[in-house]
């Protein structure tokens, strides 16, 4: 390795979510409900030169192993993201996201009338497009550029039970 090359060290345990497309890496966070303030610690790397696409984003977190769900919603902003998960340092699991049929709880509707903006214990449910999401319940169409604007980051662990 030449002293002009940047070195990130492994995790021990914990996640790599490798090949997010370029410039996502902080809705990928958000998507996990990181924000700093739960002492996690994270590597990103953003706009890194990629053999395959150009370039890409990629995200390490210690000592998390992804939900389903977040899964699912990561899948939405980063259709050909890698999920490894790393055990004592070695890559245990390698798995590219699918797109899902639908996603719940990690959305937020941004139509103000929808049922599950009414302070009613209702969780957010979208069908899954081609081109973005639609909601369940209003059928709202969120279109694929603008999934990331609307991660509910509060509610972001809520589906992992």
């Amino acid at each position: 390795m030449s002293d002009k090359e940047l070195r990130v060290s492994k995790i021990r345990n914990g996640t790599v979510i490798d090949h997010v497309t370029a410039g996502q890496a902080l809705n990928v966070l958000a998507v996990l409900g990181i924000d700093g303030s739960g002492g996690e610690s994270v590597s990103i790397g953003m706009n890194v030169p990629s053999g395959k696409v150009g370039q890409k984003d990629v995200v390490k977190v210690e000592g998390r192993e992804l939900s389903q769900s977040e899964v699912d919603v990561i899948s939405l902003i980063a259709p050909q993201a890698t999920i490894n998960i790393i055990r004592d340092f070695d890559v245990v699991e390698k798995n590219r996201v699918e797109r899902t049929d639908s996603v719940t709880g990690i959305l937020v509707c941004p139509n103000h009338n929808c049922i599950t903006n009414a302070d009613e214990p209702v969780k957010t449910a979208f069908e899954v497009l081609d081109d973005g999401v639609r909601c369940s319940y209003c059928d709202t169409i969120v279109r694929e550029e603008d999934v990331a604007e609307h991660i509910d980051a509060r509610g972001a662990g809520e589906t992992a039970l």
